[in-house]
């Protein structure tokens, strides 16, 4: 009984099918537990769209929001446990969630409220550094602080894809909600600074770039995972193996950080690219919604909601192809996992 966007439901639920029958190929043994997830996360979507009765009430609350953000930040980077060679999972007796894919819901909803209160503020230069004009320093708060923790999460819980997801919401919204390109450029330089100090002291960092610099310097062990993708994706052709024809199985975590590899072995490029074209189909309906919007807030709400989305989906496929450094991130709705299938349908509820 809602008019929201009708593409929506019918997009997630094609993408969640891709991404069902791709766990029952590589994992059969995880097909109900992800049947399961699927499940609760349409429950999550119709109790938001039901729920949330008016949008814009939803601004009144931003620093609660932005507090349970941080907080769950902080509670991965404390209590992060290693798995999968970062530690952004937390377990609590039989549950293990990874707080930051509800992060990033709260750090959007924050945010679209605190710039929606100072956009005249940040479209309003105030001081000249060199070739950047930036406002003062106290309402580009949050994008200083949302860079220490990206740097935070970067060098303790090795978890690059997380942090740069959170920085790159963080600068995108920034610049929808001022018009002005100098906080993208003062936000690279930032997180550039950041990624060259961290390279220069921590090995794993160094260990991280040097496998995507040169996987072939050591292919058997610490590059095993993108030579393994490059193999998959290579071996793929044009229209692929077939379902359960290809060895995906080499991959080590194929069914969560590698999935669209699997997906470009055994359906090909024309299979990689039509789960692609389904994802532009979505962002680019979700960014309608933030240009079609009724007020400032709802658009820079739905305009974080599908960067975030935009960016998960850049990061990962991009990871996997070797186009930058692997991130370890899920393919939203397609990828194993139960804390991404729900907070990505809670996301889209908020959207519909």
């Amino acid at each position: 009984g809602r008019r929201g966007d009708p593409f929506f439901l019918p997009l997630a639920a094609l993408l969640s099918g891709i991404g069902l029958v791709m766990v029952l190929r590589l994992k059969p043994e995880l097909f109900a537990a992800q049947a399961m997830w699927i499940a609760i996360g349409l429950g999550a979507f119709f109790l938001a769209v039901i729920g949330i009765k008016n949008v814009e009430r939803l601004s009144d609350y931003k620093y609660i929001w932005g507090l349970l953000g941080i907080g769950l930040l902080l509670v991965a980077i404390v209590f992060g446990v290693d798995i999968g060679g970062h530690k952004s999972w937390v377990i609590i007796g039989p549950v293990r969630f990874q707080p930051s894919e509800f992060a990033k819901l709260f750090i959007v909803l924050f945010l679209a409220g605190y710039l929606n209160e100072r956009r005249d503020l940040l479209a309003v230069p105030a001081k000249r550094y060199g070739p950047v004009t930036l406002p003062q320093p106290r309402f580009i708060a949050p994008l200083v602080t949302i860079w220490g923790l990206a740097m935070i999460m970067f060098v303790w819980q090795r978890d690059l894809g997380s942090a740069l997801l959170f920085f790159g919401i963080t600068v995108v919204m920034t610049y929808i909600a001022s018009g002005k390109t100098s906080y993208v450029i003062f936000g690279l330089l930032l997180f550039l600074l950041g990624s060259l100090a961290c390279y220069k002291l921590y090995p794993h960092v160094r260990v991280r770039v040097d496998i995507w610099l040169n996987p072939w310097a050591d292919p058997n062990g610490q590059a095993f995972q993108i030579v393994q993708s490059l193999f998959a994706l290579g071996s793929g052709g044009i229209l692929g193996s077939g379902l359960t024809y290809g060895y995906p199985n080499f991959i080590p975590e194929v069914h969560t950080d590698f999935i669209f590899a699997a997906i470009g072995e055994e359906l090909g490029l024309m299979g990689a690219a039509a789960v692609l074209l389904l994802y532009i189909c979505f962002i680019y309906r979700a960014f309608r919604v933030a240009l079609t919007a009724g007020t400032p807030f709802t658009g820079l709400l739905a305009g974080g909601l599908a960067t975030a989305i935009g960016l998960q989906v850049f990061l990962i496929v991009g990871g996997v192809i070797k186009f930058f450094p692997l991130t370890g991130i899920t393919l939203p709705l397609v990828s194993y996992g139960g804390s991404s299938i729900i907070s990505n349908f809670i996301l889209i509820g908020i959207l519909f």
